[in-house]
């Protein structure tokens, strides 16, 4: 619960306002995992608190390690269908890789998350979970909504898992170390950006209207140029960063005409392009490009004043990287999964 939330809480019980401060300050700094642990609440207000409430930190289901230090996560998800958090350390930075969804409606064709279907919504408490339960929780340097689940489809639970992480009664990180990933709801998209300073990944793939459309159906309701036209309208060079994804696939985005285009379409925004090679998913006819297609690719957009690097390639062989996720519904699967 956010601040606010805990305040309506403890008026319930009739405890003073300053008690919700006590609670958030359990739950996200000392971070206990019961309401008996709160010690410095009654006895009368943590045994009221207990009947009906409580922390609901649950730790994972299973793990997967990689031979690069990536570790994917599985953990009780919904409707059903469980979810997967990945932790990435690079040098100096720890990210975890955060779901808001288990499945997605988006039915993005080389996804395999969007392949799965959309079995239901996370709750903010299933948010945070995936940060706090995990064993490297307390090294985290930056949280990044990428994970399974379009988080703009999830808009309450993922603004008030924002406002947790970022609140001073809450884990009070900068908004500067968490990206959220969009498609590019529009009505969605603007309150993100109006309500918060979190970084901005907008998944283009491709900056071709039809073609985006067949790769991304959401592109019929909302087209990538609409979509830049909004971040126009917002400062990215000073308070915030904006990325746009951009996953390659031989002889269908890879052209230097598609490189031409894509820095028409972000020109103006300040926005930096990712390159990600894409991890083959089964029954799909995508293929990666090759690395020296994706470095001309680069070098086009650099040249064209559009600055752009080549995502490096983490956890492929755990079925962790970029479009792979996909939870699993029963312990077997599960064990075959992970």
């Amino acid at each position: 619960m956010t601040i606010e939330q805990l305040r309506t809480v403890v008026g319930k019980y009739g405890l003073k306002p300053f008690a919700a401060g006590q609670i958030a300050s359990w739950l996200y700094v000392k971070r206990v995992k019961d309401i008996e642990s709160m010690t410095d609440l009654s006895k009368n207000a943590r045994a009221a608190l207990s009947e009906n409430y409580c922390v609901g930190r649950k730790g994972p289901k299973a793990e997967a390690r990689s031979t690069d230090g990536t570790v994917k996560y599985l953990f009780e998800g919904v409707g059903g269908r469980d979810i997967e958090a990945v932790y990435i350390p690079d040098r100096d930075r720890a990210t975890l890789c955060v779901s808001s969804q288990a499945g997605c409606r988006m039915n993005c064709s080389f996804c395999m998350t969007g392949r799965q279907g959309f079995h239901g919504n996370l709750s903010t408490a299933d948010i945070i979970n995936q940060i706090l339960s995990i064993p490297e929780s307390e090294s985290l340097t930056n949280i990044v909504f990428m994970g399974m689940g379009e988080p703009t489809d999830n808009l309450s639970a993922v603004l008030d898992a924002i406002e947790i992480l970022t609140s001073a009664r809450g884990m009070g990180w900068s908004p500067k170390r968490i990206t959220v990933s969009s498609i590019g709801k529009l009505k969605e998209l603007k309150m993100i950006l109006d309500r918060t300073k979190v970084h901005v990944a907008i998944s283009v793939h491709s900056p071709i209207g039809e073609q985006r459309a067949s790769l991304m159906p959401v592109e019929n309701a909302y087209p990538v140029k609409e979509v830049f036209s909004l971040l126009h309208g917002y400062d990215f060079a000073h308070q915030r960063r904006l990325s746009a994804e951009y996953i390659m696939w031989k002889g269908v985005n890879d052209s230097l005409r598609h490189a031409e285009m894509l820095a028409r379409l972000v020109k103006g925004t300040s926005a930096r392009v990712n390159l990600i090679r894409y991890h083959a998913i089964p029954d799909s006819e995508l293929q990666p490009s090759s690395a020296k297609t994706m470095e001309a690719f680069r070098d086009k957009l650099n040249e064209l004043g559009i600055t752009a690097t080549i995502r490096a390639s983490r956890g492929e062989d755990i079925m962790a990287a970029c479009g792979m996720l996909a939870g699993r519904e029963n312990k077997n699967q599960t064990q075959q999964s992970l």
